[in-house]
């Protein structure tokens, strides 16, 4: 059995309230963005994600980077999880990006997580993402119990939690 129904059609585009920005799923393509958004954003990121993900290294090589969005790019397609950036109007700057996995800690049937780069810490960019994500899950996703990691549990809970029973 899929963590998502056969018949789910994942949204391909999600406006940011107030114009001007937008989400859409990750490719391979977006590294040339995606690499200094991240790497620009390493500590803070590494803080957030590292003793759960182990992302990003600091040694974070440029192809290293594109293997990862190749393997997001092929997980979206196959609806194992998905990696959604946010991107100005243009696309001409990577801003952050969504993650939503299947459940890998009990309780949960969809772990979303979100980050923004470093210096839209702060901003009304980011306090519009931040309103968004919750509100966009509820309204288009499948989940009956989302779980939003680092926001409603701190990542450390979340790891001291037992395993989802399907992983």
């Amino acid at each position: 059995m899929s963590w998502l129904p056969d018949d789910f059609v994942h949204p391909v585009l999600v406006p940011l309230p107030g114009g001007g920005h937008h989400l859409r799923p990750i490719r391979e393509a977006d590294t040339p963005l995606d690499y200094p958004a991240v790497m620009g954003s390493r500590e803070r990121l590494w803080a957030m994600f590292g003793p759960a993900w182990g992302w990003p290294a600091a040694t974070m090589t440029y192809e290293a980077d594109q293997a990862d969005l190749l393997r997001h790019e092929k997980e979206i397609a196959a609806h194992q999880s998905f990696n959604y950036a946010l991107f100005d109007a243009a696309e001409t700057a990577l801003l952050g990006c969504v993650y939503i996995d299947p459940p890998e800690r009990a309780g949960a049937d969809g772990e979303i997580s979100w980050w923004v780069v470093d210096e839209l810490v702060g901003s009304k960019i980011e306090q519009a993402f931040d309103a968004l994500v919750p509100q966009w899950i509820a309204a288009d996703w499948p989940f009956e119990q989302p779980r939003f990691l680092g926001r409603e549990i701190s990542w450390s809970d979340w790891l001291a939690l037992p395993e989802h029973p399907g992983t």
